[in-house]
């Protein structure tokens, strides 16, 4: 009931946090993290300052975990010659976002790992020094081996804990004790070198030869491109050269349309007619036009018949009926006209 209120839908303790995941993914992960803390490509990738460190895996002696000084322990590393690791992790700074107000304020870099057999005093020797962690051989956190998913880890062992390490997975050829027959995993290939393989004599024998490849020309437009134009049409061909000439280059030339431009526009010829012209010419639209395009009813009736009328007399000089009836003096029949009703008397005629 303070001032903002509380929070809505509060994280609780019985929430997920976990996941489970198979028992021989948990023991590859850590195994494939114990690998790649031995390449120091790696763990240079990872950030770790281990220019001036002699070897790979680094491991020290039993004595080691009998320091019970974390100004001892500090004394070691840098006999170790690591003095450029823990200066790195030597500087925190503050954390981004509200994790200030939930006691973690400050973050520092991850430095090295102690992995040993037994706590002889290295443990409250050295987790006060900063960027360091511990961790024991039998219960090796995959979070300390790879923090934040990154393999390359700089890992240092007591002799113990290292040779520990055979018992704990296993070896090629033996299985693991302590952990029911378990196998360590094994790379497929004998070899990883697949550059040298694939380059060597025996597989490059037995390979087919190379294939040609198919290549298509591009399609081009003509009309944008005055080199590919001047190709096709030899009327331009002058013109282009003409161009040419001028030291222009090829880059900078306009579209071929806007090169045709001029030649359009002197080929267009403009005619102008007279109002005599027009005058001579209104016989001539009278007879194919009309007086007007749209025409009327009565009009488009008349036209009807007098084509009837000229079928008709086509298809009798074809017969010869025109000439009996020019023989026998007879005139042509005119078309009946319909007769018209006679006009009804009013009302005032019938009285």
């Amino acid at each position: 009931m303070c001032r903002g209120g509380r929070m809505f839908a509060p994280t609780k303790v019985w929430r997920r946090w976990h996941r489970k995941i198979n028992v021989n993914q948990k023991r590859y992960a850590v195994s494939s993290a114990i690998a790649a803390s031995a390449l120091p490509a790696l763990v240079m990738a990872r950030g770790h300052r281990i220019q001036r460190v002699e070897e790979l895996p680094l491991v020290v002696e039993n004595d080691f975990e009998k320091l019970k000084k974390s100004k001892a322990c500090v004394l070691a590393l840098q006999k170790l010659k690591i003095n450029a690791e823990l200066t790195r992790c030597k500087s925190r700074y503050k954390r981004a976002g509200k994790g200030k107000a939930r006691n973690r304020r400050f973050r520092h870099r991850t430095g090295p790992l102690i992995v040993y057999n037994s706590n002889r005093g290295i443990v409250q020797a050295a987790r006060n020094i900063r960027g360091v962690d511990l961790c024991h051989v039998n219960r090796l956190n995959l979070l300390k081996l790879c923090p934040g998913g990154h393999v390359g880890r700089l890992v240092i062992w007591t002799e113990d804990a290292f040779r520990k390490l055979n018992s704990i997975f296993g070896t090629s050829n033996k299985a693991s004790s302590i952990k029911g027959g378990y196998l360590v995993p094994k790379p497929l290939m004998t070899n990883s070198d697949l550059n040298r393989i694939i380059n060597s004599q025996e597989v490059q024998v037995s390979l087919e030869s190379k294939k040609p490849v198919e290549r298509t020309t591009r399609k081009v437009n003509p009309l944008r491109r005055p080199r590919l134009y001047a190709k096709l049409n030899p009327l331009f061909e002058q013109q282009y050269k003409e161009i040419l000439e001028q030291k222009v280059k090829e880059s900078q030339l306009p579209t071929t349309l806007s090169l045709l431009k001029p030649e359009k526009k002197k080929q267009k010829v403009k005619i102008t007619i007279t109002p005599q012209q027009k005058q001579q010419m209104k016989k001539y639209w009278d007879l194919v036009i009309g007086e007007s395009i749209f025409k009327t009813r009565d009009r488009l009736d008349a036209e009807r018949a007098a084509v009837k009328a000229k079928l008709a007399q086509l298809a009798k000089e074809k017969a010869g009926l025109d000439l009996l009836e020019s023989g026998s003096g007879a005139q042509p029949a005119k078309p009946k006209e319909a007769k018209k009703p006679a006009p009804k008397d009013s009302d005032q005629d019938s009285d």
